[in-house]
């Protein structure tokens, strides 16, 4: 079935007021603004949704970002409040006191401490400003486990969670966001690689998977299934002991 961006536009659009208007009529949509498509298209959906001053951007670098200029760019192109909180200097002492505690650590909780330090820091933005955090995870990602639990993975509610990269690109577009913003490469920003060169295949090949259950090529498909697999708790609800007295 071929996607109809327009329709899906107009339906996210009218499921992000509603949302609100059940849990956080007046408040605000609070999303890490990060350069990518993600949180690009997100932030349409909510300026759409709720109008430009009831959305905050908030750009956190961490020292340095090669594509800073492209969410400070997003910013203004949306017309929306934002703020810019450098995180490098909380990521460094909580990463100085986490080895000099407990010794050597792997590359992954290096890299995945950022992504959760900014979670931190977008619910403190929220809560002194009435807000609601934005999830800006999109459905290849999360099917392969592509993100960080309790950093991008967080959030009150999800507008991207059901659509593909290719779908939430084809929005971007019927958004009319800037080609160079929606059809950037994505990569996470933190590792300094692309996300297909992390995951090794490309999102053309995850999507047409997720929605027809075909991949012409049996390694690659066997990788995202073990993907999918490995990393199925991170969309489930937590587990918890089913005590019931007696």
């Amino acid at each position: 079935m071929e996607f109809n961006a327009k329709k899906v536009l107009d339906d996210i659009t009218l499921w992000i007021r509603e949302w609100f208007d059940q849990n956080g009529k007046g408040c605000s949509a609070v999303l890490g603004i990060s350069g990518g498509k993600d949180s690009s298209v997100a932030a349409a959906l909510c300026v759409r949704a709720l109008g430009k001053d009831r959305v905050i951007g908030v750009l956190m670098p961490n020292g340095e970002q090669s594509d800073i200029d492209v969410a400070r760019d997003l910013v203004s192109f949306l017309g929306i409040e934002s703020y810019e909180i450098d995180i490098k200097e909380g990521y460094d002492a909580l990463m100085k006191t986490i080895v000099g505690e407990i010794g050597e650590i792997s590359n992954q909780t290096r890299i995945n401490l950022a992504p959760r330090v900014r979670m931190s820091v977008l619910y403190a933005v929220s809560q002194s400003r009435n807000g609601r955090v934005v999830n800006t995870c999109n459905l290849s990602e999360d099917y392969v486990g592509y993100s960080t639990r309790y950093g991008d993975a967080a959030g009150d509610f999800s507008p991207l969670a059901n659509l593909t990269v290719a779908e939430v690109v084809a929005l971007g577009v019927e958004a009319g966001l800037p080609d160079y913003i929606v059809k950037k490469v994505p990569s996470d920003g933190l590792c300094g690689k692309t996300d297909e060169d992390n995951l090794g295949f490309t999102y053309a090949m995850l999507d047409k998977y997720i929605r027809t259950g075909i991949c012409d090529d049996p390694a690659k498909k066997e990788r995202i299934d073990y993907l999918h697999r490995i990393n199925e708790f991170k969309l489930k609800p937590m587990p918890s002991f089913p005590y019931k007295p007696e």
